[in-house]
């Protein structure tokens, strides 16, 4: 690719403007045009930084459509930069599908390093643990957010997600019937004047911001929700609750006359405990049943 275009990835700040980078606002200044999730927010932080600039408006409606002529336009010589709303551009927007446009054609795309809301709440949430997942935006509907929640509980990482002031209190209850003893962060507000960053299970903070959803004014802002990776009570009541599972099963295939190896091999299939255990529980099952 010899043409002189560049695709430029933007981050902005999440709340506080003072973040901005001198790498970023030199993005800015240079592009021949700027892309923008919203021309009215971007808009607003061009004129704060005396910026200007042509916008053009490039939000999840447009993108599918549009992404491929921009990125002939960037082939074609134009410095375009593509901002998303606050933070990141990709990490939960459409700037995801303009990068991947970009790469199909062999396009220059330079990522500029920038705010992040996930990166900061992972770690405003004092979690340990040296590994997190980010999930988007945590689903809406409970069974979902149930699937979302079994399927990521073996993962030994923090879980990240975002999620919206009017269904926080649904989603700490999801987590809390789920995974009822991790520790959590609701992360709201981060650099901004009334950043709060709150702790406890799912279950106390459900219960904290329910009450405020009844107050006057109730819950506002952007919130980053952190659930905690495994713990060592969660690993004993795991342990716990197969092993009584697998004492009860055990019963039932005794009294159905199942053999002391079949028994063994169907808990040691179900519950991954091993041959000796599932042995053990298999013929205590029996011995119960007068076998």
């Amino acid at each position: 690719m010899t043409s002189s275009g560049k695709l430029i990835v933007v981050p902005t700040p999440i709340g506080n403007l003072g973040d901005m980078t001198l790498r970023s606002l030199e993005a800015l200044r240079g592009a021949d045009v700027v892309c923008a999730e919203d021309t009215r927010v971007t808009g607003k932080l061009l004129a704060h930084f005396g910026i200007e600039k042509r916008l053009e408006r490039l939000d999840e409606a447009l993108i599918g459509s549009r992404a491929a002529g921009i990125i002939e336009r960037v082939a074609a010589g134009e410095v375009i930069a593509y901002c998303s709303d606050a933070g990141m551009p990709g990490v939960s927007d459409p700037g995801l599908r303009l990068v991947a446009a970009a790469h199909e054609v062999d396009v220059p795309v330079e990522v500029l390093p920038g705010a992040s809301a996930a990166a900061t709440a992972y770690v405003a949430s004092g979690t340990v643990n040296p590994r997190f997942y980010f999930g988007g935006f945590f689903p809406r509907k409970a069974a979902e957010q149930r699937a979302v929640l079994e399927g990521l509980r073996g993962l030994d990482a923090a879980l990240v997600f975002y999620e919206s002031p009017n269904r926080l209190v649904g989603a700490l209850a999801a987590v809390a019937q789920v995974l009822p003893l991790r520790s959590v962060a609701v992360c709201r507000e981060l650099t901004k004047l009334h950043e709060e960053v709150a702790w406890g299970t799912a279950a106390e903070l459900a219960e904290v911001f329910a009450a405020r959803a009844e107050e006057p004014g109730g819950i506002r802002g952007e919130i980053a929700l952190v659930i905690d990776g495994p713990n060592a009570d969660e690993a004993a009541a795991d342990a716990a609750g197969a092993a009584a599972g697998a004492e009860a099963l055990a019963a039932t295939l005794a009294a159905e006359g199942l053999r002391t190896k079949e028994i063994a091999k169907r808990l040691g299939a179900e519950f991954g405990i091993s041959r000796n255990d599932a042995y053990d529980l298999a013929m205590a099952a029996q011995k119960a049943q007068g076998v």
